[in-house]
């Protein structure tokens, strides 16, 4: 800053080439997978995505619901699953009015495959995933973010 305030010409030219360089950083096409969960930051993945967000961009913010195995269906009313989504729904959509250019959307399927093919479909340039520290079961499994990083045909942020 002290350079753009004296207007010595080799500064002022250093800063304009260095906010090119960071409008190249910035993304147009950002998705938040959305973890209800609560040792997931994803109020802060929300933050880092408004932060790298390119003027003009959008902000998806994506929850999935897991298939539930048709054993276990027939023990869960079917009102119970129609109001969860809907809480879900509410919860995404409130989250998403707090960014200027933000929506939800809720799909059905496995996490991190559902994440990846959604990211594909619509031209996401970067996933700002929250995670949570791993266990022993993620060395077996592997997490949700673990899988997305691995796969993503474009840039993860991954929060702790």
């Amino acid at each position: 800053m002290t350079c753009i305030k004296t207007r010595e010409a080799g500064c002022v030219r250093l800063f304009a080439t260095h906010m090119q360089e960071r409008a190249h950083l910035m993304y147009s096409n950002i998705l938040v997978p959305i973890s209800f969960d609560s040792d997931r930051d994803s109020a802060g993945a929300l933050e880092i995505a408004k932060a790298i967000l390119a003027d003009g961009g959008q902000i998806t913010l994506i929850h999935v619901m897991e298939q539930i195995p048709s054993y276990a269906l027939s023990y869960i009313p079917q009102s119970q699953l129609i109001e969860s989504r809907r809480a879900i729904e509410a919860e995404l959509d409130e989250m998403a009015a707090s960014v200027s250019a933000g929506k939800a959307v809720v799909i059905k399927g496995h996490s991190s495959r559902s994440i990846l093919d959604y990211a594909d479909r619509v031209g996401t340039d970067c996933i700002v995933i929250a995670s949570h520290r791993p266990g022993m079961q993620d060395i077996f499994l592997g997490s949700t973010a673990a899988q997305v990083v691995r796969h993503a045909k474009c840039a993860v942020h991954v929060i702790r």
